[in-house]
């Protein structure tokens, strides 16, 4: 035993022994080393593909976006407004009593209604327009019949409905050669029932109103020559302006001034 003993624990005589059994143990180490390292590169790799595959998620959620060709594409066409011309019917000028043109248009259509006339006769109109006055000093826009007297009616060009017309009180006669119905033009028509187009309102142009006469007598009623009388001798509709003569240390001096610096005598 002892014998034993003794060998089991004296030190290794064969060194080169002793050096494998060193570089087998090395060995083995480092391919434990490169496998670990293997096993973590690889959990890295598929780390790496995640958000690649997050990538094509997002790119799916934006599939939606417009192209340059549909920024591009151009606006479709907003239908346009149909002409009073293309209406159904006609349209007829009829002679009115001067001021009843409103309660002749009243009467006609309640006639209309009485009779059954709505498929011969569609539309009764009293075209307006928008003036300038000068009321109390001030600038007023007002509307105004364009056609004092007389109405535009949309109906069939058929007998029924032209006697419907002429026997309604207040109707004193068609407006065409020897009082014949004579059904209006395009041109004629749209410019008499021009209607705004629809969106952002744009400024109207109006149309003064006449309010002075050549050679008529005024106060004027402001500026340096207030209370002097005078004559207009012109008129300017487009800047709301007279020109009045007045005497001035006995000559007579002519005198631009506003509308609203003048009054009738």
């Amino acid at each position: 035993m002892s014998d034993l003993t003794e060998t089991s624990t004296a030190p290794e005589s064969d060194p080169m022994a002793a050096a494998r059994r060193l570089l087998t143990s090395q060995s083995a180490t480092a391919l434990a080393t490169s496998g670990t390292e293997v096993a973590e590169g690889t959990g890295t790799a598929e780390s790496v593909d995640e958000p690649a595959a997050v990538a094509g998620e997002s790119d799916g959620a934006f599939s939606d976006v417009l192209t340059e060709d549909d920024l591009l594409a151009p606006d479709e066409p907003e239908p346009k407004r149909m002409s009073p011309y293309d209406r159904p019917g006609r349209w007829f000028v009829v002679h009115t009593q001067s001021g009843y043109e409103k309660k002749v248009k009243q009467n006609l259509e309640a006639r209309i209604g009485t009779f059954d006339m709505e498929d011969q006769i569609h539309e009764v109109a009293i075209p307006m327009e928008d003036v300038i006055e000068f009321k109390a000093g001030r600038k007023v826009v007002a509307k105004k019949k364009v056609f004092p007297g007389y109405l535009l009616i949309r109906c069939r060009p058929s007998d029924e409905a032209h006697h419907m017309i002429r026997s309604t009180p207040g109707v004193t006669g068609y407006a065409g050669p020897g009082g014949k119905p004579s059904p209006l033009r395009r041109r004629e028509v749209e410019a008499f029932l021009a209607e705004p187009d629809e969106g952002p309102e744009m400024p109207r142009r109006t149309k003064p109103s006449m309010i002075f006469e050549i050679d008529e007598s005024v106060r004027i009623k402001e500026g340096p020559f207030s209370d002097f009388q005078g004559q207009v001798i012109e008129i300017n509709e487009e800047q709301l302006k007279v020109k009045v003569l007045v005497n001035i240390f006995g000559r007579e001096t002519p005198v631009e001034l506003d509308f609203v610096q003048v009054a009738k005598i």
